[in-house]
């Protein structure tokens, strides 16, 4: 009786600083059912042998949660940037077709299928991209919202700083420095907060400057690879009309 088989071919590179390493190595695992990419990396790093049966390093990757929540496992699959814990393997590859693998490209490549995503996490900061209260004390029940704000703000919530977007994004590339639409989405969600809109100002001159939201090409790349189905594009449209208020009529606040 044949094994059933599952054939990765994946793009590896030791380090950062090593692109002399840059590489293809293709591995046959053992199918098993409902066995996702992430399952199958695993087989691999018990095994490290390619199809051609080299032994080789265990294939380096990133993962937490296992349930598209933490964003961690983002990788490009058959071309196209995902999370590869939901990447289910009788869906890539039906027909026994090999499943490719390789890491984002808009980030620092730490190794194989890692790469770094701090400029995601730096954005937020630069945005404030927090409720800013002060002290531990009790302050009693916040704000009411409307139903409708509620329910937008849940959406928006729902980003995992996953790098899909980015990822996606043409204006993200080495010679820009926009900030891309997850950042701008969030933005959008606390200055909706009515406690968060205390500092709405102060996130939207964040998004006034260079790399900023007039810095959106208006691809729509985004709203079509997110995981979450976050309405990018109208957070950035929105975003954008507030800065654009902000820049017609912020003189008259002061």
């Amino acid at each position: 009786m044949t094994t059933k088989t599952v054939k990765l071919r994946i793009k590896r590179q030791d380090s950062a600083e090593k692109k002399e390493t840059q590489r293809w190595e293709t591995f046959d695992v053992r199918w098993q059912p409902q066995m996702n990419v992430i399952s199958a990396l695993m087989e691999i790093q018990r095994n490290p042998r390619t199809a051609e049966n080299k032994s080789v390093a265990p294939v380096a990757w990133e993962c937490v949660c296992l349930e598209e929540v933490c964003g961690a496992c983002t990788m490009v699959i058959n071309g196209k940037v995902r999370q590869s814990c939901t990447a289910l393997v009788d869906q890539l590859a039906p027909n026994g077709e090999a499943i490719t693998l390789e890491p984002m490209t808009k980030f620092p490549l730490v190794r194989d299928l890692i790469v770094d995503r701090s400029r995601m996490f730096n954005d937020l900061k630069k945005v404030k991209a927090w409720v800013d209260l002060d002290g531990s004390h009790e302050l009693g029940p916040a704000p009411r919202q409307s139903q409708k704000n509620q329910e937008l703000a849940y959406s928006l919530s729902r980003c995992m700083t996953c790098g899909c977007c980015l990822e996606a994004c043409p204006q993200i590339n080495d010679s820009s420095k926009f900030i891309g639409p997850a950042t701008i989405s969030l933005v959008r969600m606390y200055n909706m907060n009515p406690s968060g809109a205390m500092h709405a100002d102060d996130r939207l001159d964040a998004l006034m400057g260079e790399g900023g939201v007039a810095d959106c090409g208006k691809a729509q790349n985004c709203v079509e690879v997110c995981p979450k189905e976050i309405p990018l594009v109208d957070s950035i449209a929105a975003v954008s009309g507030a800065a654009t208020k902000k820049i017609l009529f912020g003189w008259l606040g002061r």
